[in-house]
């Protein structure tokens, strides 16, 4: 096997040893019962990749959207909502401060965490 993102010959690990990349579908199989006692087995979960652009994108359109593109819907629900409050409070003049703030907020926390989940695979 050979990694996702640098091209190594990973054999069979889990991480590649040049770049630590997590790869993708590496899952640890559950003993069967002929293994005895021993540590309970790992599963390792590793995220598709995600791409920072299509995040930041989905967030310039609406606030909240790159958060729910990168699995994270509850956050992604609570940047709307705020974000829609904002827009809501502009007739009172605050709301004219607080929905860039939440716009680009939006944005920025999309790139990071798809560049994390690419990076770290959580």
């Amino acid at each position: 096997m050979y990694c996702s993102k640098c091209g190594s010959d990973i054999g069979s690990a889990r991480f590649c040893s040049q770049c630590g990349t997590p790869q993708a579908g590496m899952i640890v199989p559950a003993p069967g019962p002929a293994a005895g006692p021993g540590p309970a087995p790992q599963i390792v979960v590793v995220r598709a990749p995600k791409s920072p652009g299509v995040a930041v994108l989905l967030s310039f359109l609406l606030a909240g959207l790159g958060q729910i593109y990168n699995g994270q819907i509850g956050k992604g629900l609570l940047f709307m909502i705020a974000y829609l409050c904002s827009l809501g409070l502009m007739w009172v003049l605050i709301g004219f401060i607080i929905a860039p703030i939440l716009w680009i907020w939006s944005m920025v926390d999309a790139y990071k965490t798809a560049e994390r989940i690419n990076q770290f695979g959580v």
